[in-house]
């Protein structure tokens, strides 16, 4: 495969869909999902919009978050969030992004973000570099926690599952006495490529799909930053969790996590 060639048609696609992304701002939600999820109408048009146009392009099967599709342990697959960051398109903000990725053989190798309500396009193959705008970015640099921004993943304080909420507070506590910039965007996708752009020094995120990660670990690998989960286990499509970080951030913010204890302990 042409990784290059395919980001140019990939592209193309997600230009095409901005406007639609746009015109939709503050759409109410269409369709009600696990807890206090949902997706608005222009998820879903958005979806049928550049699926059509990927496989009819590429020649290549999609996964998206809203109607499934290709399965994602596919040879070749590529997985879209139509809107990261529902929630925050919903009210208006404008923390909201595309995502698409490129797994072959359940390894991102290819990923673009889309944003457009500040009009920024990353985009990245495996190798690097990453793409902003079309211009390549530097690769990231030896960070330090105590002098950066860090992304965290929204989440419940009451809530259990395989992080519960008592072990996520104990987590932001602990990064809290490192660094006091802690920042919750609301969006898995903006925290991952700013972690590889450098603006964050790393993303820790508690959940998430395949659709919501694929791309940001691409991109971040790319830049030459770490991805794996929160365990510290290979990222893999089946990892309900991220954790992404620049060099030297990450050991810094893995042993954090691993001080907070085990979650089931919690």
């Amino acid at each position: 495969m042409d990784l290059h060639a395919l980001l140019a048609e990939a592209s193309t696609i997600l230009d095409a869909a901005v406007e639609p992304f746009v015109a939709g701002h503050r759409a109410d939600s269409a369709v009600r999902k696990k807890g206090n999820d949902f997706a608005t109408q222009v998820d879903l048009a958005i979806e049928r919009q550049v699926v059509a146009a990927l496989e009819a392009a590429t020649g290549i099967g999609v996964h998206g978050e809203e109607f499934g599709g290709t399965p994602v342990d596919s040879p070749w697959v590529w997985v879209l969030d139509p809107i990261d960051g529902t929630f925050n398109y919903a009210a208006g903000s404008p923390m909201a992004a595309i995502l698409l990725g490129l797994l072959h053989e359940g390894e991102p190798v290819a990923g673009l973000t889309w944003i457009p309500f500040t009009d920024d396009r990353y985009l990245a193959v495996a190798e690097g570099p990453l793409m902003k705008n079309d211009v390549a970015q530097t690769p990231l640099n030896h960070t330090r926690l105590a002098d950066t921004l860090i992304g965290v993943g929204t989440f419940n304080a009451g809530s259990r599952g395989r992080f519960p909420g008592r072990y996520r507070l104990a987590v932001l506590e602990k990064l809290s006495r490192v660094s006091s910039r802690l920042r919750m965007h609301g969006s898995t996708g903006l925290d991952l490529v700013y972690v590889a752009d450098g603006i964050l020094s790393c993303a820790v995120h508690f959940g998430g799909q395949v659709w919501d990660h694929a791309a940001g670990v691409a991109q971040v690998r790319a830049a030459g930053g770490t991805v794996t989960d929160l365990l510290g286990q290979p990222w893999t499509p089946e990892s309900r969790s991220v954790l992404a970080a620049a060099p030297g951030a990450y050991g810094e913010i893995l042993e954090i996590l691993r001080s907070a204890g085990r979650p089931e302990d919690y």
